[in-house]
C-alpha cells in the first residue's frame, strides 16, 4: 500500500527572501547575455522580482567589474545561486 508523500513547494520569492534575511552573497546569470553574472547582496526585491544589489560586481570572462549598487529588472534574470558554495 503507497504511502502518503506530501509534497512541499519552495516559491521563487521565498529563495529569494532567504537569501535577503541571511545577507548571503548571490551569483545571477542574465537570460539575455549568458557570458555575463552579476554577484552581489541582495538588499531588496518585488513582486517582479526587480532586486536591488549592493556591492556589485560584473563577472565576465574572469574578469571581475566593481560596480557598486544596482537595480535588476527580474525578467533578465534567468538563474540565482548562493555565490559562497564551493564546487565539489
Amino acid at each position: 500500500m503507497p504511502r502518503n508523500v506530501k509534497k512541499v513547494m519552495t516559491l521563487p520569492i521565498n529563495v529569494i527572501f532567504s537569501h535577503l534575511q541571511k545577507k548571503t552573497r548571490v551569483r545571477l546569470w542574465l537570460y539575455e547575455d549568458t557570458k555575463l553574472q552579476i554577484e552581489g547582496q541582495i538588499i531588496g526585491f518585488d513582486e517582479y522580482m526587480n532586486m536591488t544589489l549592493e556591492d556589485a560586481v560584473e563577472i565576465q570572462n574572469g574578469k571581475r567589474t566593481e560596480v557598486g549598487r544596482i537595480l535588476l529588472k527580474g525578467d533578465s534574470i534567468s538563474l540565482l545561486k548562493d555565490a559562497n558554495v564551493k564546487k565539489g
